[in-house]
């Protein structure tokens, strides 16, 4: 009797191995492009690709074709530049911090080469600048240049460009340690976001 249920034992075993390799074999059969390629995901177009902030920046001055562009959120003056087609040959990028985080509404002005204020201008004192000091892309010696702002104050505003994103107005110089409400007074006229 030992041997008859070892023998009905070993029947069903492979009757049960039968039918799992007809059960493979069938979908395999019936669904070859599934076995070794795993179905494409479905990602919703919002999920894909989160969208950036964009800011919109006017370049103007010594580019190639001056506007109003948008930039991403994070971009730098060099990035806002070259979307304006680049400098011009008569442009003096000495003059403009290419490396400063660019902030929605702000003008980046490329100056020409000879400009007030640049190498090329008279070699006498340091002459007073001809236009507005933009605060979200001058240099530290710009801003050094400004009155009752030294070297130490300047690095102060830059910093603070840097960790807030830029200026949104000159007001904001007020935020800056060192500018109170007297030497902001006298800069609002000199100075632009």
């Amino acid at each position: 009797m030992s041997e008859l249920l070892q023998d009905r034992r070993r029947l069903l075993a492979a009757a049960v191995a039968a039918v799992v390799a007809l059960a493979l074999g069938g979908r395999l059969f019936l669904h070859p492009s599934h076995a070794s390629v795993p179905p494409p995901l479905h990602v919703a177009p919002s999920a894909a690709r989160p969208k950036t902030a964009q800011l919109y920046v006017d370049v103007v001055g010594a580019v190639r074709r001056p506007g109003l562009y948008r930039v991403r959120t994070g971009s730098r003056v060099a990035d806002a530049v070259a979307r304006a087609g680049g400098p011009t040959r008569k442009a003096d990028l000495e003059l403009l911090n290419l490396a400063a985080l660019v902030a929605d509404g702000e003008q980046v002005v490329v100056p020409r080469a000879g400009t007030a204020g640049g190498p090329a201008a008279s070699a006498g004192a340091p002459s007073a600048p001809s236009g507005p000091v933009h605060l979200n892309s001058a240099t530290l010696d710009q801003l050094d240049a400004l009155p009752g702002v030294g070297p130490v104050t300047a690095q102060k505003i830059i910093d603070y460009r840097t960790q807030h994103g830029g200026f949104a107005s000159a007001d904001e110089l007020d935020a800056v340690p060192g500018i109170g409400p007297a030497r902001l007074a006298d800069l609002r006229p000199l100075v632009a976001p």
